[in-house]
C-alpha cells in the first residue's frame, strides 16, 4: 500500500512500457471487432510533473525528458508519443499519462477499459479523473483479484495489463502464476506483465517457469540502462508479452535498440527481444 506510482511517472521504465503498450493498443484496433482492456495496477491515470511527487524525484527527466526536444524519433514512438504531446499544449512538459490516460486515448468507441487500484486515494483520483465516462469503470480493488473478476470478458478481444509494484519478496514468482492463470481463463488475450530488472536472477527465473508452462507465444522485451551491476539499483526493466500481435517483434527488434541508446546511464545500456516460447 505504499508505492505511489506519482513518484516514478515518465521515467525510462514508463517510457519502454507505455511504447509497448501503445503499439500494442494500435494493433489491436487494426480489426473492427470489440475489444477490452485491464489494467490490474492502474494508479491514478494522469500525472503533473509541476506537482510534489515527481518533484521530488525528477525520475522523468531520465525517461520521456530525453525524447521530448530531440527533433528526430522514430515512427514507432508516434502512437506513445502523439498522446503525450496532446497533454502539453506549450513547449513544456508537464503532463503524462499513466497506463488508463494512454489506453483510453488510443481506444475506440465500441471498446471498453476497466481498471482495478487498490490505493484507497489513488482509486479515488481515478473515479474522479473518468467520472461520467461510460467506456471505463473504475475499481477500488484489489490488482491480482482484478484478473479473476473480470478475465474473460465478454468481447474476447483485447489485453490485460499487469504492472505490480514489486514491493514484497516473490513478486516475480506471483507474476509468472498469474500470468498463467490469466491465460488459462483467456487463451486468446494479449498479456502484459511488466517487471524491474535489478539484477539477472530474477528476470532469468521467470523465463524459466514460464518456458516451462508450455504456453505458445510468450515474447520477452528486456531493456536496461546500465548493466545489471548492483541489485540495489533499477537498472532496467522488462515486459514479458503473452499472445503478442502480428509483427510486433519485428517493430520491438528496431524500437528497442533505440530506446536503449537514446535513455543509457551508464555501460551496457540494452535493448533486447527474446521469443520464450513460438506461436504454433
Amino acid at each position: 500500500m505504499n508505492y505511489r506510482h506519482a513518484f516514478h511517472a515518465g521515467n525510462f521504465a514508463d517510457v519502454v512500457k507505455h511504447a509497448v503498450l501503445a503499439l500494442t493498443v494500435q494493433a489491436l484496433c487494426a480489426k473492427p471487432a470489440p475489444f477490452a482492456l485491464l489494467d490490474t495496477h492502474a494508479g491514478i491515470g494522469r500525472y503533473d510533473f509541476w506537482t510534489d511527487a515527481p518533484n521530488r524525484t525528477d525520475e522523468y527527466k531520465t525517461g520521456i525528458g530525453k525524447l521530448w526536444d530531440i527533433a528526430t524519433q522514430p515512427a514507432l514512438l508516434e502512437p506513445y508519443l502523439s498522446v503525450v504531446r496532446a497533454m502539453n499544449a506549450g513547449p513544456h512538459l508537464r503532463h503524462y499519462p499513466g497506463s488508463p490516460w494512454l489506453m483510453r486515448q488510443l481506444m475506440r468507441l465500441q471498446d471498453r477499459l476497466v481498471l482495478a487500484e487498490k490505493h484507497p486515494e489513488d482509486a479515488a483520483a481515478l473515479k474522479t479523473l473518468f467520472h461520467g465516462d461510460r467506456q471505463v469503470a473504475v475499481h477500488h480493488a484489489d490488482g491480482w483479484q482484478s484478473l479473476k473478476a473480470f478475465l474473460p470478458p465478454k468481447e474476447k478481444r483485447g489485453l490485460a495489463l499487469i504492472d505490480p509494484a514489486f514491493e514484497e519478496g516473490g513478486e516475480y514468482e506471483r507474476l509468472c502464476q498469474a500470468l498463467i492463470s490469466a491465460h488459462k481463463r483467456w487463451p486468446q488475450g494479449v498479456l502484459l506483465g511488466w517487471h524491474p530488472i535489478k539484477d539477472e536472477a530474477g528476470v532469468l527465473e521467470i523465463y524459466e517457469r514460464l518456458r516451462q508452462s508450455e504456453i505458445p507465444g510468450i515474447l520477452a522485451a528486456r531493456h536496461l540502462v546500465r548493466a545489471p551491476l548492483d541489485a540495489k539499483l533499477l537498472n532496467g526493466s522488462g515486459l514479458v508479452i503473452i499472445n503478442p500481435p502480428y509483427r510486433l517483434d519485428e517493430q520491438l527488434a528496431r524500437l528497442l535498440p533505440w530506446l536503449g541508446d537514446r535513455l543509457a546511464l551508464g555501460d551496457g545500456a540494452s535493448g533486447r527481444l527474446d521469443w520464450l516460447s513460438k506461436d504454433v
